[in-house]
């Protein structure tokens, strides 16, 4: 599922980016190749087409972003590190199976130590 919104949100900045890209800022852009009087959409349409579009996938881009912070959160790739996970939980329990042996201990006497010279 992550992946599958990773994909979908780089689509949707590419598109994004062609679209502000055929824009020109001072209004000629693509709508100045449409200035024939035999137009298809004709030069208002075109701009706003093309403004609608920048919205829609702006807004796109945004929501995406918020569903891959929630799907990356709630851990939608968990299935992936379920064996690493295992792991990870196994070494980091003591085994009981093997229990650490003590050195045996003298009991402390109160020999005085030699003096030095």
């Amino acid at each position: 599922m992550l992946y599958l919104l990773l994909v979908v949100t780089i689509i949707v900045c590419a598109l994004l980016g062609l679209i502000v890209l055929i824009q020109n800022p001072k209004g000629g852009g693509l709508s100045s190749n449409f200035s024939s009087s035999s137009q298809l959409m004709g030069v208002q349409k075109t701009g706003d087409f093309l403004e609608k579009g920048t919205w829609f996938l702006a807004i796109g881009v945004m929501v995406l972003a918020l569903a891959i912070n929630v799907v990356a959160k709630s851990g939608g790739a968990s299935s992936d590190n379920s064996g690493m996970r295992e792991q990870v939980e196994k070494a980091s329990k003591p085994s009981t199976a093997a229990p650490v042996q003590q050195l045996p201990t003298t009991p402390a006497t109160n020999q005085a130590a030699p003096k030095k010279p």
